[in-house]
């Protein structure tokens, strides 16, 4: 049986629309160190949404997106000005005021809503697979599930957000002090951005779930950075990333007949995984082969230095002594053997009557190494 049928592609592209709005976005969100606020935001949207509910008494109503979007911006507020106290800093802020907030939600969603069906797995986890269900259109014509038509707009919203203010927005999020000496007002440009992140969460929240939400806009920045430290590439790398991430997941999710949302939100974390592991300037193997250079260079050096040292004194005959170096240096004789025929074959020294002597190239090496002019 072939995986992609239409309800595959369509809901792949409610989830690619997701991913791409929440990316668009997630750049400024992970550089900012705003991340873990992204899962409070996806999860106190149940406290907005009922607290609408209570006022207007319909789940059709367009106040409960409203709702559910001043919530997430009263979130951010009550977390900024509890770690403005100076008592507890801002992850700990955010520890403290999203469980409360979403525990307050969950209490008056059972004190109010209990003849109201509630899907508890739909608002924990989110269920993209019923998106083709909820469709958007006329009797002539048939547009798509109304969730990818929303998130389109959203993502054309977040994305002119970005194109229009891109400069201020750099100079906000990597130099505060400079954006207020420039006039762009940066706390105005952050409750504008949070007011975003807020509005697609909450949009997001029904074609994908919180999960996907935390996942969309926090995996693909992150992993983009590892990649490119250009702010205009991490952008649109981390959408690209994002929608491949969401056609691999609803392709596996699909072909093992598993939940979307989880798939999903794997395959991410695998992305990420790999940019850690292989990123070309900061991933782990990079930093593993840094390592092992530095480690080289600096015994190299410290043979530079040791020969360099003993130059012209009575000593030098002894000090360098092959046989003898393990016992100078204090290392291992295959530690020596393997750092001599480095120095030697890059040039530094030479072998000559069992003795290691320094050649032009190594003696620089030693007076740089020790802040001598090489002169």
């Amino acid at each position: 049986m072939s995986v992609f049928t239409p309800a595959f592609w369509e809901i792949f592209a409610v989830l690619a629309v997701t991913a791409a709005a929440c990316a668009v976005l997630g750049a400024f969100v992970v550089l900012r160190r705003m991340a873990l606020l992204t899962d409070a935001i996806g999860h106190v949207l149940l406290l907005g949404i009922v607290v609408a509910f209570l006022f207007t008494g319909d789940l059709a109503s367009p106040l409960l997106i409203l709702g559910a979007a001043a919530s997430g911006l009263v979130t951010v507020g009550v977390v900024e000005a509890v770690s403005r106290s100076r008592f507890v800093k801002e992850d700990a802020a955010i520890g403290l005021v999203f469980p409360a907030l979403f525990a307050l939600g969950v209490i008056l969603t059972t004190m109010f809503t209990r003849n109201i069906h509630l899907d508890v797995d739909r608002v924990l986890l989110g269920s993209p697979e019923l998106a083709p269900l909820n469709r958007f259109g006329t009797a002539a014509f048939d547009f798509g599930p109304k969730s990818g038509v929303i998130m389109t707009v959203v993502l054309a919203l977040n994305g002119a957000f970005v194109v229009i203010l891109f400069k201020e927005l750099k100079v906000a999020t990597f130099d505060p002090l400079l954006a207020t000496t420039l006039g762009f007002t940066p706390a105005v440009l952050h409750y504008a951005l949070m007011g975003l992140v807020s509005l697609t969460a909450v949009t997001a929240f029904d074609a994908a779930g919180p999960v996907l939400v935390v996942a969309f806009f926090v995996v693909p920045a992150a992993a983009a950075s590892l990649l490119t430290d250009r702010l205009a590439v991490m952008i649109p790398l981390g959408v690209a990333i994002g929608v491949s991430g969401a056609f691999v997941g609803t392709f596996v999710g699909f072909w093992q007949g598993v939940t979307l949302s989880g798939t999903v939100a794997v395959v991410m974390g695998v992305y990420f995984g790999a940019a850690l592991v292989a990123s070309p300037r900061h991933g782990l193997i990079t930093q593993l082969v840094r390592r092992i250079r530095q480690r080289r260079d600096f015994y190299d050096t410290i043979l530079t230095i040791h020969l360099k040292q003993h130059e012209g004194t009575a000593a030098e005959a002894e000090e360098s002594n092959l046989s003898a170096l393990h016992h100078h240096l204090g290392w291992t004789q295959p530690l020596v053997r393997v750092v001599v025929a480095r120095v030697v074959g890059r040039g530094w020294a030479e072998v000559r009557e069992g003795r290691l002597i320094l050649r032009p190239a190594g003696r620089a090496v030693a007076r740089t190494a020790t802040g001598e002019s090489v002169s």
